[in-house]
């Protein structure tokens, strides 16, 4: 691809960005997960991960474009008192080892990447305190979330290292780290590792995790799905769907296919490349509000490899209303020929479920 793409730049960038932060999650599995029993609270890997995550990707978008604001999840508050010391230590070891890596190819050092691009504990928490950007209608924006589906994480199962830009309340580039996720699903004991990105108008492509700004990548396009080839792609925390309704759905659909069930934006990936054929994210009851970075990076992605992602209403996705969604309906991704269809049915199984209520 040229360089004159539009984005070019930034989608080099966020790839390196989100290579060298799966690298990290990775090793924080291993050394943390793994090998050492967990004295405190089983969160505590998770959040030296997306602390330490976060750092390392703020640091780069810092580097790279310093006047783009972030939206992200954390805030080192936690991290500046004297209770967070050891927590903090360990965050700047594992940040500061990651940036300090030596540089692969299509890296540049300018980036903020290599063995001369150590930083501070205070600069690493002032990257980290970047991220707590509140959204908008106007403008540049990067949404972050350094490990989407931390359960899946724990268990050693499918996460996924999650960055967008957003121009204007338009998605233009994301880029999904899932180092846990099979390079092919026809081969799921195979070799793991996949980075997918998208920007708007160039086609969705995954990568491999190792090297990926060597590869042009493999493009992706959601295959025609019919009832009998359709399942649909949930999360694998009841508490995230309502996976009774999602049942329902399937039913008026006549879909026979049991559920895959995976955690995290992985599921937007493995839509994408048809391993799935359709993403189904109800709300389990009133009150809760998605966040923009858990749905920004994989509703280009979708869109690219061209499928259709909108709320259960069948109304577009608006990521120019802060840090969420708004008032939530739920997410319905799909293939073209198979979206309105699922629409269709969240409706009517919807009527059925209020006309119950009335009873």
């Amino acid at each position: 691809m040229a360089d004159a793409a539009p984005y070019a730049a930034e989608k080099q960038i966020a790839i390196a960005a989100v290579r060298r932060a799966c690298v990290l999650t990775a090793s924080v599995f291993n050394k943390l997960v793994k090998q050492e029993t967990l004295t405190k609270d089983d969160k505590s890997p998770v959040t030296v991960g997306d602390f330490s995550a976060q750092a390392v990707i703020n640091t780069i978008l810092n580097r790279t474009f310093p006047d783009d604001p972030i939206v992200g999840e954390e805030d080192a508050d936690d991290l500046r008192v004297e209770s967070g010391t050891a927590l903090r230590e360990r965050i700047i070891q594992l940040a500061n080892e990651t940036l300090t890596a030596e540089l692969v190819p299509g890296e540049k050092e300018e980036w903020g990447l290599g063995p001369n691009n150590g930083q501070t504990t205070e600069q690493l928490l002032n990257a980290i305190d970047r991220g707590n950007y509140q959204g908008g209608r106007t403008g540049r924006m990067w949404t972050l979330d350094p490990i989407d589906g931390t359960k899946g994480f724990l268990r050693g199962e499918q996460y996924a290292v999650c960055l967008a830009l957003i121009v204007n309340s338009r998605v233009e580039l994301g880029v999904i780290g899932c180092p846990n996720l099979p390079v092919s699903a026809s081969d799921p004991s195979g070799s793991r590792g996949c980075i997918f990105v998208a920007v708007r108008g160039q086609g969705a492509y995954q990568l491999p995790l190792v090297d990926p700004l060597s590869f042009a990548g493999t493009k992706l396009t959601i295959p025609t799905f019919t009832t009998e080839t359709l399942n649909f792609l949930e999360s694998v925390e009841k508490a995230h769907a309502k996976l009774s309704f999602n049942d329902r759905v399937g039913q008026i659909l006549g879909v026979t296919r049991a559920p895959t069930r995976m955690d995290s934006q992985a599921k937007y990936c493995a839509l994408a490349r048809g391993d799935g054929g359709a993403y189904l994210r109800m709300p389990v009851g009133s009150g809760y509000k998605e966040k923009i970075w858990d749905h920004a990076p994989g509703s280009v992605l979708v869109e690219e490899a061209g499928g259709v992602i909108t709320d259960g209403r069948g109304q577009p996705l608006d990521f120019g209303l802060g840090r969420t969604l708004g008032e939530n309906y739920g997410v319905v991704a799909a293939g073209k020929e198979v979206h309105p269809k699922v629409i269709a049915a969240v409706l009517q199984a919807k009527a059925e479920e209020e006309a119950q209520s009335q009873l």
